[in-house]
């Protein structure tokens, strides 16, 4: 086999503690994993008693994998490691505890493991039973093992069987027939004799081969051949557990299928396909109905759990349906597909991959992942069988646009967004069927790719989760929209949240809500578009702008939008005026106005020739029930997650009043405590204040010294080459994690033009994981005329700094009432050469400014009150 190469060279010496057996097996050997096909746990202990009395008599390590229901294998007192396991708390870390324990006694070690068909109840898939044994079985061959596991005969798919027999050194079936034991040697890998597979019967200390035809016969055909009865329909736990749901749902009444709503099938079932988070599981127990849970596995592709993002949908669309039936009849229906959990791991393990996934999750690794790591990940292949569904998928949803979407176990679940930590795919999906396969394979291969990178992987560690069961599984969506010429999008896309934490106006209710508007597909919603802006919407006071003039409006409404491209096959930015100028069949109104002001100054100039529409969005907020609908939606989804919750939504509008809402997603929103004015009053002399921000301040209100502040020089970074720019950034990174997490000091981070921009030209391109542990975040708008800061509500970046409980602002040096007192911030002592001696070159560019080293001996000090928004940043006595 290409896991081992040749056969190890290795005497022929009695390991089984049977010596007939390993004559007819021509020797069991060091590297050899022997795997027993028994009816009874019974059978199985009759061959694993002497095997451990051999290890004891050899006096080699034995070591004994416990984690299944039935009793005790090893004999009393032959074993002195045994190391109980919990399966059911995931396949990561029960792999992980057996590889420990493997590199822990190293070579030559024996070892007996549990009925490993009881781990196909505990996964609920014989694929996963299939992809242990792959990563298992060579790992104890390359350490000289010899190792004994066992399978319930004609339990599995050749999901597991194809795996375990194509992996193992030795297989043999073991029957109990009218009182006597017989042997049936499958495979001896690099080994053979005259009689090897024969059936053989245990005398005594021997195996003898059973020579007759009619004995062998007899026996044989007494046991149950799957493989030759095909009304046998050969089942593992997942298929026989939806076959029964479906008997039951089609079968019983209403009022039976509620009663069985409660059992220990449905149960299972939802523990298989849907969570095993015990806060999650209280709202499927709830909301979900037995025939939900049917569909769910309807439409699965593969095994295992749909994920946090598909979770969230479903969940959020049943819970509308039993609050509020009007609401429920604007959805948009969805017709979904989900690629289950268990294709993730699969597609690791069959790929060589896993191993690299193993060695990234090491810190030490810096989550940086080498180019032929990469490579692999990305042209790795599928199993035929799930490539085949993969085909059946496509041919149902035509030439229709889909997106394929990231839905991992930890993902959009309480406590955890991983906003835009993995990668979400659109698909153009046209061209010839294998054309549309190859585009579709590629996007879930970018989706698992994405649980390797660096960001992703920052991100756990982070918040302590690298060493959780971390899935992927993936959402396939329909994209919601239409097609026009050769364009495909909705007409409104956006993100809302039911608590909205950026109040700049006394009139805002934080609890009514906010949703955040793009024009076209919703990518320009959720992430931070660097050359462009949205609407951002109170629900409470949808008129009230955060932009405080006319002007204001006009500079930063959206002017490009997100389209798929269909001839292009392609994901695709336009400008506003090229998709709809010759498009008659949009209710432009809905969401355009007229800039009366640039028709006016047209008009004086005699052009008439000229697009004056803008997207404001205005009509939409002011008329018909879209607010009042998306408030209800938001309030009630919040009262059933008793959490707030954030939302992605597309609407597609026949007019003002009637349209349909697509609820893509629905998860719990991180926030951090409440919008509260503080009890410190933010009253400073003019003369000690070195930088006060009038809006947006995003966040909590707070009262703090600051023990450091990272200073980026407007002026310095604006005449720098491309290349420079990025190495500040790298040294951003580099100083904001100087200090273990015990001990992080408190940072101001202040910068010109965006943070975590993809363009240096646009501002300072640190990724977030690199200013992680910052506790305010400033951007100041000194980059160029027309750029501004962008509060960015409802993006990834938002939430990444709600999540971290970040305090945002936004400083306009020319504004009333804004400071940034250059003076103090060019005289200030500048510690980066102590710091981070290498990086002197860059002092002019970036300074690093201890908090008590403010004028005269005085300290820095930070308050913020958010309602009011208002952010001041001043010296002051220090305090005891």
């Amino acid at each position: 086999m290409e896991w081992y190469g040749n056969m190890k060279n290795e005497e022929r010496v009695s390991n089984t503690g049977l010596p007939g057996l390993d004559r007819i097996l021509n020797g069991v050997i060091l590297g050899d994993n022997v795997v027993l096909q028994v009816d009874t746990i019974d059978d199985y202990i009759r061959f694993v008693s002497p095997f451990c009395l051999e290890a004891r008599r050899q006096r080699r390590d034995l070591i004994y994998f416990r984690f299944a229901d039935h009793g005790v294998v090893v004999p009393d007192g032959t074993c002195d490691h045994v190391f109980e396991l919990r399966p059911e708390e995931g396949f990561e870390n029960f792999i992980s505890e057996i590889l420990k324990v493997i590199e822990r006694f190293g070579k030559g070690a024996f070892y007996v493991f549990d009925c490993l068909s009881e781990l196909s109840a505990d996964w609920y898939s014989d694929r996963m039973l299939g992809n242990f044994f792959l990563l298992a079985c060579p790992y104890l061959y390359d350490f000289d093992t010899v190792a004994y596991f066992a399978l319930i005969r004609n339990r599995h798919t050749p999901f597991a069987i194809d795996a375990i027999h194509g992996t193992a050194q030795v297989v043999m079936d073991v029957y109990s027939h009218r009182g006597e034991v017989y042997v049936h040697p499958l495979k001896a890998e690099g080994r053979r004799s005259d009689t090897m597979y024969m059936l053989h019967r245990w005398e005594g200390e021997e195996f003898i081969p059973v020579l007759t035809s009619t004995t062998t016969a007899e026996i044989l055909t007494e046991v149950p051949q799957p493989w030759l009865d095909f009304s046998m329909h050969q089942r593992d736990v997942w298929t026989n557990s939806f076959a029964q749901a479906w008997d039951i749902v089609s079968s019983t009444t209403p009022d039976r299928r509620a009663a069985w709503k409660g059992c220990n099938l449905f149960r299972r079932l939802v523990r298989m396909a849907v969570t095993r988070d015990a806060r999650l599981m209280r709202l499927v127990d709830e909301y979900l109905d037995c025939s939900d849970i049917v569909d769910i596995g309807k439409r699965m592709i593969g095994t295992g759990l749909i994920g946090g993002k598909s979770v969230g949908m479903l969940l959020a669309r049943a819970i509308l349906k039993s609050k509020d039936i009007d609401l429920t009849n604007k959805l948009e229906p969805h017709d979904s597909f989900y690629i289950g959990s268990d294709v993730f791991y699969t597609y690791l393990i069959q790929n060589h991959c896993w191993w690299i996934r193993r060695n990234l999750r090491n810190p030490e690794s810096e989550f940086v992942m080498d180019e032929g790591a990469r490579e692999r990940m990305l042209t790795g292949r599928f199993p035929k069988d799930i490539e085949d569904q993969f085909v059946k998928m496509l041919e149902y949803y035509g030439q229709s646009p889909i997106i394929v979407r990231s839905s991992s176990l930890l993902e959009d679940a309480y406590g955890n967004a991983f906003s835009g930590k993995y990668e979400s795919v659109f698909c153009a999906n046209q061209g010839t069927p294998q054309e549309r396969l190859d585009n579709f394979l590629d996007a879930v291969r970018r989706v698992y790719m994405s649980t390797l990178s660096k960001e992703a992987l920052a991100y756990r560690a982070h918040w302590g989760l690298l060493d959780q069961d971390e899935q992927m599984a993936i959402l396939v969506q329909r994209v919601s929209g239409a097609v026009h010429g050769d364009q495909f999008f909705p007409h409104v896309a956006g993100v809302g949240v039911s608590y909205n934490p950026y109040v700049w106006h006394g009139d805002i209710d934080p609890r009514a809500g906010m949703i955040r508007l793009v024009f076209g597909l919703g990518t320009r919603a959720v992430d931070r578009v660097d050359d462009d802006y949205t609407r951002i919407v109170a629900l409470n006071a949808p008129l009230r702008r955060p932009e405080a003039s006319s002007e204001d409006v006009r500079r930063f409404s959206q002017r490009s939008a997100d389209i798929i491209d269909l001839d292009g096959n392609r994901l695709a930015s336009r400008p506003f005026q090229n998709i709809v100028e010759r498009l008659s069949d949009i209710p432009l109104t809905v969401f355009a106005s007229r800039d009366l002001a640039l028709e006016r100054h047209l008009q004086e100039m005699g052009s008439t020739e000229a697009f004056t529409w803008m997207l404001t969005f205005d009509q939409l907020l002011s008329q018909g029930p879209f607010v009042k609908d998306m408030r209800n939606m938001m309030r009630e989804l919040e009262d059933a997650y008793e959490h707030p919750v954030d939302i992605e939504f597309t609407v597609n509008f026949t007019d003002i009043d009637d349209y349909r809402i697509n609820l893509l997603q629905c998860r719990p929103f991180q926030t951090k405590g409440k919008v509260l004015s503080v009890e410190r009053p933010l009253s400073a002399p003019s003369e000690s204040v070195i930088l006060q921000s009038t809006g947006p301040v995003i966040g909590g209100g707070i009262a703090t010294p600051i023990d450091r502040i990272i200073y980026v020089v407007p002026e310095v970074y604006g005449n720098m080459k491309v290349s420079d720019r990025y190495a500040v950034a790298r040294l951003i990174g580099r100083l904001t994690h100087l200090q273990d997490r015990e001990t992080r000091p408190t940072i101001l981070l202040i910068g010109p033009g965006r943070w975590a921009t993809t363009s240096p030209f646009l501002g300072v391109p640190v990724s977030f994981s690199e200013i992680n542990t910052v506790s305010v975040l400033c951007e100041v708008v000194t980059m160029h005329e027309g750029l501004v800061p962008e509060a960015s509500l409802g993006t990834h970046f938002f939430n990444d700094l709600v999540e971290s409980d970040m305090l945002y602002c936004a400083v306009y040096p020319q504004r009333d009432e804004n400071v940034l007192d250059q003076d103090f911030f060019s005289k200030a002592e500048n510690r980066l050469s102590t710091l981070v001696p290498e990086a002197a070159s860059l002092s002019s560019a970036i300074k690093v400014i201890d908090g008590a080293d403010g004028r005269d001996g005085l300290r820095i000090y930070l308050s913020s009150d958010v309602p009011k928004q208002r952010l001041t940043c001043y010296l002051d006595s220090p305090k005891e």
